[in-house]
């Protein structure tokens, strides 16, 4: 057993014992999404701290703790708040919730993140569903020694996000009204936001949206043999399309539309 996956069993074990078992579906809530945590029942919510071998999360809008209960009928497991590369974590810590999750039984995971719209068809508050992703962290996850009991050398991603979970949150969507976006997501490491040459760059590239999370999770989730749903919350125009970015339009952004977010979350969970 290598230090990793001894690290994960202490970690997953340590959670047992506090109660969370047999979880059916892990979620990753992006900046400003926490708050859907808050819905669960039955809740057990433990700190990021007292976990052993987790980091934790430094940037506002991210509460930094694990909630597990009953959500939409499901038994889920939320992080409130996620690990990014820019925080100065390694790829192994950003990615180790996965591998926690995926110990404890988890078998889907769904991924919401803030991203900066690069389609001139977006607009800020829109939803994205994610249909795929370029890496453009020059960065992966999966480098170094592979151990074959956690995944595969060579991890298939030719249908990363799961094609029968998009169809069915498409029809989600469209029985809720809600005019979902669909785009594909591609992930930088931040912490500075693109510059205008570099967002052309990216929609040349055929990005729709951009952001600094998301693409080490689900490389790590698809290489775990996890299924995967994502949706980006669209909370401002990238670099060169409006004046300036910062941090607190992409809360205000997610505060606004976190109902409408939160509701089709619940309803692709009963639906999946």
């Amino acid at each position: 057993m290598t230090n990793d996956q001894n690290n994960v069993r202490i970690a997953a074990e340590f959670l047992e014992e506090k109660g969370l078992l047999e979880p059916e579906f892990g979620l990753i809530l992006g900046s400003g999404l926490g708050e859907l945590a808050d819905e669960i029942t039955d809740a057990i919510a433990i700190p990021y701290e007292e976990i052993p071998y987790f980091p934790v999360s430094t940037v506002e809008g991210h509460k930094g703790q694990l909630v597990y209960g009953n959500l939409s009928g499901k038994k889920v497991i939320a992080m409130q708040g996620r690990f990014h590369f820019y925080e100065g974590y390694g790829l192994e810590a950003v990615t180790f919730p996965i591998r926690v999750m995926k110990h404890l039984g988890v078998h889907s995971l769904a991924l919401t993140n803030a991203a900066g719209g690069i389609s001139y068809a977006f607009t800020p508050g829109d939803l994205m569903l994610i249909t795929d992703h370029i890496n453009l962290t020059g960065q992966n996850p999966l480098i170094g020694p592979n151990d074959p009991e956690q995944g595969p050398r060579f991890t298939d991603m030719s249908q990363a996000y799961d094609a029968e979970y998009q169809e069915k949150i498409k029809q989600v969507a469209s029985e809720m009204g809600l005019d979902l976006k669909e785009g594909v997501y591609l992930g930088l490491t931040g912490p500075t936001y693109e510059t205008p040459a570099e967002i052309r760059m990216c929609r040349v590239l055929g990005a729709d949206a951009v952001g600094m999370s998301t693409v080490p999770e689900a490389i790590v989730a698809r290489h775990a043999g996890l299924r995967i749903f994502g949706i980006s919350c669209i909370t401002n125009l990238a670099s060169g399309m409006q004046a300036t970015l910062n941090h607190e339009e992409v809360v205000e952004t997610t505060t606004r539309v976190k109902e409408t977010f939160k509701a089709l979350l619940k309803n692709a969970l009963i639906a999946l």
